[in-house]
């Protein structure tokens, strides 16, 4: 869709679409480059009834994937920046991307050639906390970036917590993200025509701005694990309170206390039990649960506490 003549807007839609697999956040793929990219198509107004419609349309149609859950996350435009991935055609239109989030329970294998699973957390590994501190080489870098300017120490303290008595707050992927890009460190800055990395950013990069759009994406999961029941659209319909954890550590990056967090997963009333046992835990047979779908109260559901070991 293009607006103004050769030097119109032209909308596209870009989809983030989660899944878990093992004990790890997935995003569906495309493309067999160096730079995977999202989901992407354009929106034409003469064929397209509305925005959601067309997503599912186009990401059914490049991945085989058919998509549950979908809400809009925000639109991307930025200029200077390769946002969306670029629609072939001779005309100058600006491009503008609106990024939906998606969740399902199923992450079968997609049809489609070129569309994979891809880790959230090899994208932006720096987002798993349960590896261990951020390398020594980024921390470095983001100091030296810094500087003496008082207020970029203070953002690279806040963000990425370096000093102990700060805490890590998980939700704020895309400042993280954003931050590594002003100073440099993404590579996606350099192509964007900014300066080259001075060190290796770890993680793997993405096609025009989808990795940008990626962090908003696990930004605003994680923001919703605490007040909306969203956990269970990726977990299967019984579940073992292990598997529960080992989901939402996935989706948070942190190392969750166990015994704290099944407190706070009874005081919701969001499970129940199925009265079966699951014989997949290697062990001694674990209790299977179920998601209760509402709160017994008769209120809205509520999330689930995030017990983070110190």
């Amino acid at each position: 869709m293009s607006f103004g003549g050769e030097h119109g807007v032209r909308i596209g839609l870009s989809a983030v679409v989660m899944a878990l697999s093992g004990r790890d956040l997935c995003v569906l793929t495309t493309g067999q480059t160096a730079e995977p990219a999202l989901p992407f198509g354009p929106f034409d107004p003469a064929r397209d009834r509305t925005f959601e419609l067309s997503l599912r349309a186009f990401v059914t149609d490049q991945t085989g994937f058919r998509p549950g859950f979908v809400e809009q996350l925000y639109t991307f435009g930025d200029a200077g920046r390769a946002s969306p991935r670029p629609t072939p055609g001779p005309e100058k239109a600006r491009e503008v991307s609106v990024g939906y989030l998606a969740l399902t329970r199923d992450a079968a294998t997609a049809d489609a050639a070129e569309a994979r699973w891809s880790p959230v957390l090899d994208i932006l590994p720096w987002e798993d906390r349960r590896r261990g501190p951020l390398p020594t080489a980024l921390v470095q870098s983001l100091t030296n970036w810094a500087g003496t300017d008082y207020t970029r120490r203070a953002r690279v303290q806040a963000l990425f917590a370096l000093d102990p008595d700060l805490r890590w707050n998980e939700e704020r992927v895309l400042d993280r993200y954003e931050l590594l890009y002003e100073a440099g460190l993404a590579p996606e800055a350099a192509r964007d025509g900014r300066s080259a990395p001075s060190v290796a950013l770890p993680g793997q990069p993405m096609a025009s701005d989808h990795r940008r759009i990626l962090a908003t994406g696990l930004g605003r999961l994680r923001s919703k694990l605490k007040y909306r029941p969203v956990l269970f659209e990726l977990t299967p319909e019984t579940f073992t309170l292990s598997q529960l954890q080992a989901a939402a550590e996935a989706v948070s990056g942190l190392t969750l206390h166990k015994q704290n967090f099944r407190r706070g997963v009874e005081r919701t009333g969001l499970v129940a039990p199925t009265g079966r046992l699951s014989t997949e835990t290697g062990g001694r047979p674990a209790e299977l649960f179920r998601f209760t779908g509402a709160d017994p109260t008769g209120g809205q559901a509520p999330g689930l506490a995030l017990p983070a070991q110190r």
